[in-house]
């Protein structure tokens, strides 16, 4: 196909570039404000259903019309949507990136999105992207190329889908000074871990149920092994401590080992476990981490069940603060993006851009020895005379306390080597050094009575 072409801007008689008359806010009312898309997916479609179907309603807000100027994916032939103009659908993405005024970059993934986002700042287009991935790696380019070229860059869908998180800590605490966020970052992980807590399932047939309601992908590792709220942790711990913090600074952990025998004792000591986003700011440094977690049960982050995302975000002068709501699916994230769309047209319109991405404070990356908390370690073991002693004295060794050991639980069938002669061993230690747990619980898996990947939950 063709190039698609977009609508002429107004000349000036002193400068006659495209960018510089937006940079001006020189406008017709009625010249359309080009807004083109690359990628047509779950999302994409819905955002153009509704600057197609809401295009009226849209121009009373911003105060000029929004059009679609193009739409880029790969396989234009494929996508049958009736509220998509097929005149407008391409495979070229580069001249679709540099013929906006708003690129809205829905392809994911961190090549050729970045380059195309790059491109497309530098073409005078702001960018209004979902993209966690790249934002996670490539941010910091990102941010600097926007503000260099004087155009915004707003990603409010790619951290919790519709919940307004990105613009709180970017604006409304832009005056305070954060100092934690504790996300549930993850759709996916949350779902099926309220379902393994209200309906006793293993992990395995919970997991399965996800991705037969369409809450977990058909390959659902980025989300079980932790990679997907890590991308999330690594960009709020970016805007929260301005500071930049990459994918690479994120230690993860997912929720594969978690079985319903560490739900069940979860339950009878009244706390509920959740994958969690940790991003913090304290007198080692920043921290960005993800892993499951024992959370009180009268916590707010508790009671968020099913699909929800929430972040729980400490700060000075404000404290306590929860956003919670849908954090995933093509309605709920076509709202972020819209409300990003809207926001940037708006700067448009004005000839002004909204706030850069604050990363001056370069602030140091705390080291995994200043991390302390309470653990349950959950070892399967040969049952025989003489392991209780010899876990103790492990655990004494390196001067980790145990609070307490209960052995009563009987394994799943999912554990390694299960032969009906295994037993389940829990201990949990009092407040330690997670290193050192980590050293700790690595030479009692080297005892020939110990089978298989132990589970390692914190207390919140």
């Amino acid at each position: 196909m063709g190039q698609v072409e977009g609508s002429s801007r107004q000349q000036t008689q002193d400068d006659g570039s495209e960018a510089e008359v937006l940079r001006k806010g020189i406008h017709n009312s009625a010249t359309p404000i080009r807004v083109g898309l690359l990628g047509v997916g779950t999302v994409g479609s819905e955002v153009a259903r509704i600057l197609v179907e809401q295009k009226d309603e849209l121009q009373q807000r911003i105060g000029q019309p929004l059009e679609i100027s193009g739409i880029a994916c790969r396989d234009p032939e494929k996508v049958d949507f009736p509220w998509i103009d097929k005149s407008l659908l391409t495979a070229d993405t580069k001249y679709v990136a540099t013929h906006s005024d708003i690129l809205v970059e829905l392809m994911g993934g961190l090549e050729p999105a970045r380059s195309l986002v790059l491109k497309a700042l530098d073409s005078g287009a702001s960018v209004v992207t979902a993209n966690k991935a790249l934002l996670a790696k490539h941010g910091p380019q990102i941010y600097r190329a926007a503000e260099e070229d004087g155009v915004d860059i707003y990603f409010e869908a790619a951290v919790g889908g519709a919940i307004p998180l990105i613009r709180p800590l970017r604006e409304s605490l832009a005056g305070d000074r954060v100092t934690s966020v504790l996300g549930i970052l993850n759709g996916t992980t949350n779902y099926i871990l309220d379902e393994m807590t209200t309906k006793g399932l293993d992990f395995d047939v919970a997991l399965k149920d996800a991705q037969a309601k369409g809450y977990a992908e058909a390959d659902p590792t980025g989300d079980i092994e932790g990679e997907d709220a890590a991308n999330k942790a690594a960009i709020v711990a970016s805007l929260a401590f301005h500071t930049p913090v990459s994918i690479d600074d994120v230690t993860m952990e997912g929720i594969t080992n978690i079985t319903a025998d560490d739900i069940a004792l979860a339950t009878a000591e009244h706390k509920v476990i959740k994958l969690l986003a940790v991003v913090r700011d304290d007198k080692d440094g920043v921290s960005a981490r993800v892993y499951p977690a024992l959370i009180p049960d009268d916590h707010p982050l508790a009671s968020v069940h099913g699909s929800y995302n929430a972040a729980f975000v400490h700060a000075q002068a404000a404290d306590d603060l929860m956003f919670y709501g849908r954090g995933a699916g093509g309605t709920p994230t076509a709202s972020a993006v819209m409300g990003d769309i809207v926001t940037v047209a708006r700067h448009i319109v004005q000839g002004a851009t909204g706030p850069q991405i604050s990363t001056y404070q370069k602030l140091p990356k705390a080291p995994l020895s200043s991390s302390h908390a309470a653990f349950a370690v959950r070892f399967c073991i040969c049952d025989r005379p003489g392991i209780l002693a010899a876990i103790s004295k492990t655990f004494a060794d390196h001067n980790v306390s145990i609070n307490g050991i209960n052995q009563d639980l009987k394994p799943t069938p999912h554990d390694p080597g299960y032969s009906g002669e295994l037993q389940t061993l829990r201990v949990v230690t009092h407040r330690c050094s997670e290193t050192t747990l980590r050293e700790t619980v690595d030479d009692v898996c080297k005892f020939d009575f110990v089978v298989g990947e132990p589970s390692i939950l914190r207390e919140m």
